[in-house]
Formats: C-alpha cells, structure tokens, sequence
C-alpha cells in the first residue's frame, strides 16, 4: 500500500499515527463497532476524514477513517443537504449546484465537511449568512458508550449545542443535515500583486473593507518565495500578495466595489475576478490539491485591522526577517458576529479577522511564526479558530481559547456526562470537568 492510501495518514503530515486497530468505515455500523472496541480495550477513538486539521497522533488508539463514506442527498424543494462523515466539499457541490444552492462551504473544495461543520466553518458566504455550523439542522453520531442517536436540537439541545463547535469530543459524527442557500453565482477571483506592492495593497485594504457590505468576502494571502500550484506565466516563481474576492450579490455592483482595489499602482500582474457558477468557486484561492505536505499551522483572531496593525504584519512577514511562510488575513465580521437562531459553541464571534500563518518545521521558520504572532498580540481578541489550528495548539490552555469562558467551562461539563473516560481525545481535547491532567 503507498503512503498516500495509508489509511493512517491525512493530507497534512505533521503526525503520523501508529494505532492499535484501524477501521475503514463503510457505514455507520463500522463507527458502532469502532467504538464498542475501543471500550472494550480501553482504548482512545480518533478520527481521519482529509485530514487538513491534524491534532495528536492516534498512537495505540482506534482510529476510524471515514474516506469511503462520502455519500451527499440534496432536498432542493427543503433547500437542504444530507452529508456522510468522510465527504469534501467538491462532493457537496456537484450535488448542490444543479439546483442553484449554495452549502457553506469552505475555500478549498477539498477539505472534509464534517471537521469543517463541527470546528465552526468559515467561508465563503460566511459574512453573509454566518458559520457553517449555525445552519446544521441534524447530526448522527456514535457516542462514548457504543450508541447510534441522532441528535437535533428539540431531542438533546445540550449536546446538539456542544458538537456544533467543539469538533470531535462528543462522538463520531456519521453525517449531518445542512442548509443550502440560494446563490448559484458568484462574482469573485482574484488580484494578484507583485510582493512589491504588498504595503499599498494592505493598507489599501485595511481602509476599504471598512465600507464593504455582508455580501462580500475578502481574504489576502502573503504568499512568500512559494511557487503557486499550477500558476500561470505572470506569477510563476515570484512572490505575490493575492487579494481574494467573492461577492454573492449582482456582478455589476460587484466589480463597482472592487474598482478601488484595481486601480491601485502598481497594477496587479494577475486578474481573474469575474461572473463565476457557484461550482467554479473553489478556484478563487487557488488552493493545492491533494498533494500531501507537512505544515505547522497556527492561528489568531485580531479585533481590528489598523494601520499600525498592518506596519507590523508588515515588519514581521518582510522578506529580510526571514518571513518565508504563506500568511493569510481574512475578513470576519458581519453575520459572523451575530448569535445563531440555534445556539452553538462556536468561539470567535468577537473576531473582525483571522491571521493565519502557515509554517514549515523547521526552527528558524517556526520562531519567525511566532514572532509574527506575537507582534499582534496588542490587537488580537485572545481567541482562535480550531479549524485552522495545527499540532502546537492541543494543550489546554490553548483549545480553551477557541471558546468563551463561559462555554468552555459548560463544555467540560457536557464533556463529564457524555464520555467521562474521555474516549475522544485523539483531537483539540475538552477535558471532563473533574479531570485536571
């Protein structure tokens, strides 16, 4: 078997798991059975879909891989979506696109849905209509003690509440019920600058999605002596600055809002933003595909983008500190920050940003991440996401950051009831209230 089918393995290969049993699930029964073996062995359960988001290593766990479990059922006249453990979103799309709805769906089509509902989820609607996981309307799962229950908010509000953001530390999510929204295009893409330009660009940007509306998405990528996966004459071998565009609103109100952003100077050496189908809409990042790697991802949520923010994010990703990392700054804001008509555990609803800096092993890049982090320190709200956490950030000080307090602390309460053995600690651990290890 090569290592790209080793079920071991995820596409990030930060760890690398040596488990006692792994099961290749076919179906929710193979979850059951995951399960009652890892009690009966008094073993720990973890869980591999893409693996983007890698935590700990599954070493002497069970680890259950959900690949094959991929199945996507759209109810057009519900505008609903019913989606298996081991699916990405490119298997949601081809299935939602037809109908003109929109999941959503993260940026990169290749990341497994699941992790993305359960970690909160944010994309490329988000500012319009919130996190993904604030539009799940069921969940499946197999708990702790061997049971399948399906789990909405009228049967079990608590624990519903507590999925919904705390990532796999309740049980195996076998599939979910989301909604889909009616957008079937997209005005969006991206301006491709020369590294040159990065300080125009930024602080160009810092000032004009102050005035943007919920309708429009906006990221930056700093993308720092790489090569660009399959990039285009223009950008290849150069460093860029890649400013991210996806508006769900009429086209000609779209490329309006983006006037400013074409007309700085220098011009940008790429442009693709343009009337797009919603299922063209993972090639506005320009995400790679599939190819394993090995990143040490960290993240922090900022409360506002100032000038001073962006001198110093400027200072620490320069080309002469060293700063040879891709860093993404990605607007938040708008339904974002609005409390979901279902209540969840999902933190960062106080971020108007994420910073997002992408980090290869190495000593001297792994400081120069955490200098940068550090730097903005003085505008951060002391949160971050847990879907774009990495290896570093499984302590508990640090999960404990990706939620308030007060929800922290009900967390570890639910934690107690529902696996107090903490079977389901292969992951961005909640530990049981009582358990202080």
């Amino acid at each position: 078997m090569s290592t790209d089918m080793d079920p071991r393995l995820g596409l990030n290969r930060a760890v690398e798991s040596h488990p006692a049993h792994v099961v290749e699930a076919a179906g929710d029964q193979d979850m059951v059975a995951a399960v009652r073996l890892a009690a009966d062995e008094k073993r720990a359960v973890g869980v591999l879909a893409t693996g983007h988001g890698p935590s700990l290593a599954a070493d002497g766990a069970v680890l259950v891989n959900t690949r094959r479990m991929d199945g996507v059922r759209v109810d057009a006249e519900r505008a609903t979506a019913w989606i298996e453990a081991g699916a990405r979103w490119r298997d949601v799309l081809a299935h939602t696109t037809p109908h003109g709805l929109a999941p959503l769906n993260g940026a990169s089509p290749d990341v497994g849905v699941i992790g993305y509902l359960t970690g909160g989820g944010a994309g490329l609607l988000g500012r319009r209509y919130g996190f993904a996981a604030d539009h799940v309307r069921r969940l499946r799962l197999v708990t702790a003690d061997g049971r399948f229950r399906e789990v909405t908010a009228d049967t079990d509000p608590d624990l519903f509440w507590a999925v919904r953001g705390g990532k796999d530390n309740f049980g195996l999510v076998v599939s979910a019920e989301v909604d889909l929204f009616p957008v079937a295009r997209l005005y969006g893409g991206g301006l491709y600058f020369h590294a040159e330009a990065t300080a125009e660009v930024l602080h160009a940007y810092a000032e004009w999605v102050r005035q943007l509306p919920e309708t429009m998405a906006t990221s930056v990528l700093l993308a720092r002596d790489t090569d660009l996966p399959d990039a285009p004459e223009p950008l290849r071998g150069r460093s860029v600055t890649h400013l991210r565009i996806a508006y769900s609103g009429d086209p000609a109100d779209g490329e309006r809002l983006v006037r400013p952003m074409r007309a700085l100077r220098p011009a940008a050496l790429l442009d693709t933003v343009r009337d797009m189908p919603y299922a063209d809409s993972g090639t506005i990042h320009h995400d790679p595909v599939s190819a394993p790697y090995v990143a040490y991802d960290r993240n922090v949520l900022l409360g506002e983008l100032t000038a001073d923010t962006v001198d110093t994010l400027l200072a620490l990703t320069a080309p002469d500190t060293g700063g040879a990392f891709p860093t993404e700054l990605r607007h938040f804001g708008g339904a974002y920050a609005r409390p979901p008509q279902v209540p969840n555990c999902v933190g960062g609803r106080d971020a108007a940003f994420s910073l997002f800096p992408r980090a290869t092993p190495e000593p001297g890049i792994l400081r120069r991440r955490d200098d940068l982090l550090a730097g903005l320190r003085p505008w951060s709200t002391g949160g971050i996401s847990l879907n774009f956490a990495g290896v570093e950030d499984t302590a508990p000080d640090r999960v404990r950051a990706a939620y308030t307090p007060a929800d922290f602390d009900r967390l570890r309460t639910l934690k107690a009831q529902h696996d107090p053995d903490n079977m389901f600690r292969i992951n961005f651990n909640i530990p049981p209230k009582g358990d202080d290890r």
